[in-house]
């Protein structure tokens, strides 16, 4: 029988686990966490699982419950919504127990970004964000794999489950307030198969230090990934426990499978040594013998010039103030690579199998027309008001506009031009322009000829502009591939 504590019940066995999954199997939707330690181990173990739906909070104690099949396959049912809180490590417990992911599952993480300004938010922030609760705090650094566990553990365990009903139904009702319902069933799809895909495909190109390595280097690097994943399966190990990635870097760089140049490296000094140099000797000599064109690194590609970095980086402000007007998390839409990535698929120089991530789905949606006018000069970024907390606005220009309108050089309380300090090249930029861009108090004549000033002084910029950009082009080769 499964033992009960205070108003949650405590699991142990395999029939209680059997008689809460028959209970659940009758509700529509069912919420769950996880605790689980990684630091010990070539997969997280999993040490507890807490679970709750209307009428039921429990947590199960899976070191003594085994077999959690029963439960994962509930969560599997195309009708039954499936809550967590950055569930990337509950996703990998399930496609491990049953291959395959929840139909239907809703992150709250993942909502929270689509309908307010912080991603990744932790649970604690958005228990008090949304429900204005606190959460305990007393537990995170604990052992869970311990027995037997407190109850100040036990209740810290259910804090994280506890408030996620009431979470997923508030943000269902945002979701469905601002019409993303739809962007939040795409994101899931799209972050569960991301997030399977980093479970099921081997991704060497995470190891650390790989930049700067030649394409022979980075096939040595590759094939020792391969053999240090399957040493740490093997023995149940975290892989950089059986080889560091600064260390794999090294044996790269030195390019030589001599068993004796590998155990002079400093920091190779360990007593397994001998138990793992003759594989590691063989990955490096698989490295060095693979044919030139199928070492990796050598994509067929224009690299993009320097200038995308700068373009790119103006892009990612622009659009962040955008995300915040719009209650959107930047961090949820892309990061600075991501533009990056962007700008170069939009000029010709991206060369993937698939269109950059924010030119697709409803980011798309978001940021595509906003790029499409800064890009053409339809749309710019200025200061508004220096004293508030988000200080950058857009403007949208009218009409066939490549570059936003300046004033006119300021003037001095007698009305004469003042004079520029230093020397500069090229035309007037729009930071000349003063501050305070109110309208003049000056007489309606005043004000006309000042309009006909500031068209003439626009008419001289855009021809400048026109000059060096044509000059820009010509010494930089600044522009689509030829």
């Amino acid at each position: 029988m499964p033992n009960t504590s205070g108003s949650f019940e405590h699991v142990t066995t395999a029939a209680g686990l059997d008689r809460l999954v028959r209970r659940l199997a009758d509700e529509a939707h069912v919420a769950f966490d996880t605790e689980f330690v990684s630091e010990h181990t070539y997969r997280s173990q999993l040490c507890l699982l807490q679970v709750a739906a209307p009428g039921t909070l429990a947590v199960v104690d899976t070191l003594a419950v085994r077999e959690l099949d029963p439960f994962w396959e509930l969560c599997l049912d195309p009708e039954r919504t499936v809550v967590v809180h950055a569930g990337r490590e509950e996703m990998g417990f399930i496609l491990h127990a049953v291959g395959q992911p929840p139909p239907r599952l809703f992150d709250v993480q993942v909502a929270a970004g689509l309908v307010d300004h912080e991603y990744p938010a932790g649970y604690g922030a958005l228990v008090r964000r949304l429900l204005s609760v606190q959460t305990n705090k007393g537990e995170t650094r604990t052992d869970w794999r311990k027995r037997p566990l407190s109850q100040a553990q036990l209740d810290y365990a259910l804090d994280d489950v506890r408030h996620l009903e009431a979470m997923w139904q508030r943000l269902e009702e945002r979701l469905e307030r601002l019409g993303r319902r739809a962007w939040m069933d795409e994101e899931m799809a799209t972050w569960q198969e991301d997030v399977a895909e980093s479970f099921t495909r081997k991704r060497w190109r995470r190891i650390s230090g790989l930049n700067g390595l030649s394409r022979r280097e980075l096939a040595v690097a590759r094939e020792l990934w391969h053999w240090r994943d399957a040493v740490a399966e093997e023995r149940d190990m975290p892989p950089k426990r059986v080889l560091r990635d600064d260390l794999l870097v090294e044996l790269c760089k030195r390019k030589s499978a001599d068993p004796t140049g590998i155990a002079a490296i400093r920091g190779m000094q360990r007593s397994d040594l001998r138990h793992i140099m003759k594989g590691l000797c063989a990955a490096v000599d698989r490295g060095l013998a693979l044919p030139d064109e199928e070492c990796p690194g050598g994509e067929r590609f224009q690299a993009p010039p320097a200038q995308l970095a700068v373009i790119g980086q103006f892009l990612v402000t622009a659009i962040n103030g955008l995300c915040r007007q719009v209650s959107i998390a930047p961090a949820l839409v892309g990061t600075a690579g991501d533009m990056r990535e962007l700008l170069s698929w939009k000029l010709g120089y991206h060369d993937g199998d698939r269109p950059p991530l924010l030119a697709t789905g409803w980011r798309a949606e978001v940021v595509g027309d906003l790029v499409d006018d800064l890009l053409a000069g339809r749309a710019g970024l200025r200061i508004a008001d220096v004293t508030a907390s988000d200080p950058l606005v857009i403007e949208r220009f009218a009409g066939a506009v490549s570059s936003p309108p300046i004033l006119p050089p300021p003037r001095d309380d007698a009305g004469r031009r003042r004079p520029r300090r230093g020397r500069r090249r090229g035309p007037p930029r729009p930071d000349d322009a003063p501050f305070d861009r109110r309208p003049s108090d000056a007489p309606p004549e005043d004000r006309a000829a000042a309009a006909a000033e500031a068209a003439r002084q626009r008419a001289e910029q855009e021809r400048a502009r026109r000059e060096q950009a044509a000059c820009e082009e010509a010494e930089f080769g600044f522009g689509p591939p030829g």
